[in-house]
């Protein structure tokens, strides 16, 4: 995300938590799991800082309520992209996944993984930039356990938002330092997405080719 953009987010975010206090870190919180892009690598540094440093609060406290808070958050906005790919997410891609390239080969593979990893794959998803936002709506497309689901999601964000919370207050007015230092982390994760999406498309357009080819087998 642009420096510039984040500033104009860390300004909306201070008038937010200095007018609802954590009720605003549930919040921006649900909104960023919805798939909303404010980075909670911004939202809880900041909150540790405001909510707790600058009050006199002591550093369990930043762990323990901005955990918490945090956490509350992430699976309220969880549970409503989990919902829309659950209620919305197959008819869609039954209808218009081929312009997508997604057929119902990768739709089995994904309720597949879901149904042995889902859950599991909730939890640690939270503790990843770039892919901690999106995992909810695949999860519901594959319809994984909702319950589970819902558990790992809120212990993984546990840790995520208690340890950003707790480098907010140890930083303390010069919080930005650790998002500087966070920043280099999400260029590599959007690397491996990137190369996974282009491997992803090669297979899916050798895999057509092969298909209008007289008596050439399935490839799996």
């Amino acid at each position: 995300m642009p420096v510039g953009l984040e500033q104009q987010i860390v300004h909306f975010l201070t008038q937010v938590f200095g007018t609802i206090g954590w009720g605003g870190v549930v919040g921006i919180m649900a909104l960023e799991s919805a798939n909303i892009p404010i980075p909670s690598e911004v939202t809880m540094p900041l909150s540790g800082w405001l909510l707790v440093q600058a009050q006199g609060g002591g550093p369990w406290t930043a762990v323990l309520l901005g955990g918490l808070y945090g956490a509350i958050g992430c699976t309220i906005g969880s549970l409503f992209s989990y919902g829309l790919g659950a209620k919305g997410g197959r008819p869609f891609l039954d209808r218009y996944g081929k312009y997508l390239m997604i057929n119902s080969h990768d739709l089995e593979v994904a309720d597949h993984w879901f149904a042995r990893y889902g859950e599991v794959t909730a939890f640690f998803s939270r503790l990843l930039p770039i892919v901690r936002t999106f995992i909810s709506f695949p999860a519901g497309i594959s319809r994984a356990r909702l319950g589970p689901f819902l558990l790992y999601t809120f212990l993984g964000s546990f840790v995520w938002c208690a340890a950003l919370a707790y480098g907010g207050f140890a930083f303390g007015a010069h919080w930005e330092e650790l998002r500087a230092i966070m920043r280099p982390f999400d260029i590599p994760i959007a690397v491996v997405l990137f190369v996974g999406f282009a491997y992803y498309l090669a297979h899916h357009i050798r895999r057509g080719r092969r298909a209008v080819r007289p008596g050439s087998p399935p490839e799996v």
